[in-house]
């Protein structure tokens, strides 16, 4: 039998949009437990967020990645990494023209406060996702022809951009695919199964054996991927962790592996 390995998103994927619950999702949380298999969670939060989150979700043994694949948090009660990158790409933005800066807002242009608000975190939980070590998401409030230029800028500094379930992400090229790949390798799992609902979680999905995409009514679909094609991806009609809960037990089961 292949060692299993799930990578999941969590906003709008295994966390709730709205309410960040992952309760409906629980009682296939606890049968993965039982057999062995890791979720590895792949998600634009830091690691100061995931953490926490892990260890309540049961998998606190388990690599996650951070920061939409900026880093990789060890297992355990990781402390914070190390910020210099974080700190470049902050020195990046401050040297953009004015007229490109002043249309993103990102976390760390905002009180704790104020993300509280455009997250619908508490705002203990907002202060723990302004603690950036690698990225930074943010708003994006101009024009379409701004944002290209503010893009297209960014990246003569190595520096890319990612749309993700509500927010424009900025970080030095470090994809979810990449980290999956490198977990799934340390960990010696010969197959992977990963879940999202965003845009950038498509190369993480497309790159996987086998994969669903989560319905998230709360943003435009995803456009149809190669895989769908041949079955290797499946979309789910439920959203959240109701849609994932359907979609890791029918793919599980169709390679055989009871859960």
């Amino acid at each position: 039998m292949p060692d299993w390995l799930i990578v999941t998103d969590l906003d709008g994927t295994l966390l709730d949009h709205a309410t960040y619950s992952h309760a409906a999702a629980d009682a296939t949380l606890a049968r993965l437990r039982a057999a062995r298999i890791p979720v590895v969670l792949a998600s634009s939060k830091t690691a100061a967020e995931i953490v926490p989150l892990r260890a309540a979700l049961g998998f606190a043994h388990v690599p996650a990645i951070c920061e939409n694949g900026g880093g990789i948090v060890p297992p355990g009660a990781a402390a914070r990494p190390d910020a210099t990158a974080h700190a470049r790409l902050r020195a990046a933005l401050d040297r953009l023209p004015r007229e490109l800066r002043a249309g993103f807002r990102g976390f760390s242009d905002m009180t704790r406060e104020e993300l509280a608000e455009a997250t619908g975190l508490a705002p203990e939980e907002a202060a723990l996702a302004r603690a950036r070590a690698f990225t930074e998401p943010g708003l994006w409030t101009g024009t379409a022809e701004a944002r290209a230029a503010f893009v297209t800028t960014l990246a003569a500094e190595g520096i890319a951009a990612r749309e993700g379930g509500r927010f424009l992400t900025l970080g030095f090229g470090h994809t979810k695919a990449e980290r999956m790949h490198e977990i799934a390798e340390s960990l010696g799992r010969d197959r992977i199964l990963a879940l999202g609902d965003a845009p950038n979680d498509v190369e993480m999905l497309e790159s996987a054996d086998r994969a669903a995409i989560v319905a998230n009514p709360h943003r435009a679909p995803l456009p149809r991927l190669a895989g769908e094609a041949e079955g290797r991806i499946l979309r789910t009609d439920l959203p959240g962790p109701t849609g994932w809960s359907w979609a890791v037990e029918r793919i599980l089961s169709d390679e055989g592996v009871d859960v």
